[in-house]
């Protein structure tokens, strides 16, 4: 009786095992080859072709070989940079139209280039595209902050960032960068004559920007956070196209999954000593007026429903830090390769800034003035746009334009490729010709009325928050750049753009310094 009840048990345990299997390789089938191959049918069906989808891999080694190829040795100095930072796509759009479907692993990519859908999607009334969540080490950069989180989260998020980055807080912000530019140039000055790699100085001086006016401390207190910041970027590179199953991805840890669980603790720890540090600090119910405090005020609101959570603050600590220094790093590295590059433009922008500021630091009246810097600011974030492309989600069936769109589909919007659109900015788009922006962003993009031809901040209400405060510290620190140094590319500079989390010059940018001649000062003061 009891062999006979073990061999009942044995055999109800192995049929259990067994029918668990088999719902897992239905669900497995589903998810890598059923589901794929129905929305591939589904959208070849409305004339949306693309690469066809392979088993769980998706076009990922067709992605990466093409971006080791592209990166593999430098350009030629042109602006014609898609084939080198998106040359999958690049390639794809010559071979499959405007808009066409890619494969990332079993995800469905919808890349779309026409203005109309562009419009459609980031001006959504009805919630049907929202951000697409993010996974893997991206997600222990951004956590659930302002750039990627949804519904009343998000809303309560941009109500406190465009109170902290606007008006009179923005103002207020001025000085500070202002003193950070000085100490930058100042350093500067100690390399006259001399190679020097600015992107590196431009990294240091926007996170000592977001440092003070976010935090109320300095570069020098960020620099951990900073540095666990940039290896967690490089973790998320270095993994970028490895495909991994859901469930095995998370029993199955690799080095990388390690380290950058261990990244994101330790950045939690750093995070929570700074929230900490400054609740200590309040007087009179008071946690100061920057971002941090206006964070830490809500976590410690009254009511408990207005409360937002500690790893609420956390996430945007995580969000700012990173895209608060990171995006305007980038603009000021291109923008300063474009006017050592078109020396006519330099001279022009040298003009105006002592024209309106003399040998003064900038002011927050005067900044609005610089309608030549705005030009060139404008035309390098179109030729050169720190975020690649911006993703949405398609939760349920949804229709876009003429196309009906399944559940799961991500939709891409490749920045870098409509900003270098012919059809869209004409032949001229490969070329730095700021006057095209001489009355405006409306006038440039009057080719397409629509809009959604320029989006270098995005479109519509998750439009970027800090956009005021990210031309503001530019221009500032451009502003002061000119006005002691005129600057040429170093014979050492490689032009290598490079698809990163952003796009960054793959092997930094050198230039020579001169001081500008005392006759050349005294003419610009007369």
């Amino acid at each position: 009786m009891d062999i006979m009840n073990y061999y009942n048990i044995s055999i109800l345990i192995f049929g259990i095992i067994l029918f668990g299997g088999i719902i897992i390789i239905i669900k497995l089938l589903g998810r890598l080859w059923w589901s794929p191959m129905k929305i591939q049918q589904l959208m070849r069906s409305q004339g949306i072709q693309g690469p066809s989808y392979n088993l769980i891999q998706g076009n990922t080694k067709e992605m990466y070989s093409k971006r080791i190829k592209a990166m593999a040795k430098p350009m030629q100095l042109s602006h014609h940079i898609l084939p080198r930072v998106l040359p999958h796509i690049h390639s794809w759009l010559n071979q499959y139209g405007r808009n066409y479907v890619q494969w990332f692993g079993a995800d469905a990519h919808l890349v779309i280039t026409e203005p109309e859908l562009i419009k459609e999607v980031l001006n959504n009334q009805h919630k049907d595209f929202p951000k697409a969540k993010l996974q893997g080490h991206i997600h222990k950069i951004f956590g659930n902050g302002l750039a990627t989180a949804e519904g009343q989260r998000w809303v309560n998020s941009r109500k406190l960032a465009h109170f902290a980055f606007h008006g009179d807080s923005l103002k207020s912000m001025i000085p500070s960068m202002v003193q950070c530019a000085e100490t930058m140039v100042e350093e500067w000055e100690q390399h006259e004559e001399k190679e020097i790699d600015v992107f590196e100085h431009f990294k240091v001086y926007t996170l000592d920007v977001i440092s003070h006016t976010a935090f109320g401390s300095s570069y020098e207190q960020g620099r951990n956070i900073f540095q666990m910041l940039q290896r967690l970027c490089e973790l998320y590179i270095t993994n970028r196209y490895k495909v991994r199953l859901p469930v095995i991805s998370k029993i199955l840890k690799s080095e990388d999954d390690i380290e950058g669980e261990s990244l994101e603790k330790k950045m939690k720890d750093c995070f929570v000593e700074i929230i900490k540090a400054r609740e200590d600090q309040k007087m009179n119910n008071d946690y100061g007026n920057d971002f941090l405090g206006l964070l830490v005020k809500a976590k410690n609101d009254p009511q408990k429903s207005q409360r937002i959570s500690l790893e609420d603050v956390v996430d945007e600590c995580k969000t700012l830090y990173f895209a608060g220094h990171e995006t305007t790093s980038l603009l000021l590295a291109w923008t300063m390769f474009l006017l050592a590059l078109h020396k006519e433009w330099q001279e022009k922008a040298r003009n105006e800034v002592f024209d309106l500021f003399g040998h003064s630091n900038p002011t927050f009246e005067a900044l609005p003035k610089l309608k030549t810097m705005s030009m060139i600011i404008h035309e390098s974030l179109r030729l050169y746009p720190p975020v690649m492309t911006l993703v949405r989600k398609v939760e349920k069936e949804t229709r876009l334009g003429r196309l009906v769109l399944p559940s799961g589909v991500h939709v891409v919007i490749p920045t870098a490729a409509i900003h270098h659109d012919e059809e869209l900015w004409g032949r001229s788009a490969d070329d730095f010709k700021p006057e095209r922006f001489s009355e405006g962003i409306a006038k440039a993009t009057e080719r397409n009325p629509v809009g959604g031809t320029y989006l270098p901040f995005g479109l519509g209400s998750r439009s970027c928050v800090g956009m005021n405060f990210a031309l503001n510290e530019a221009k500032i620190a451009i502003s002061m750049i000119l006005q002691r140094f005129s600057f040429t590319l170093s014979p050492a500079y490689a032009h290598s753009p490079a698809m990163f989390l952003t796009i960054a010059p793959q092997h930094g940018l050198q230039l020579i310094l001169h001081p500008l001649s005392t006759h050349r000062q005294s003419t610009f003061m007369m």
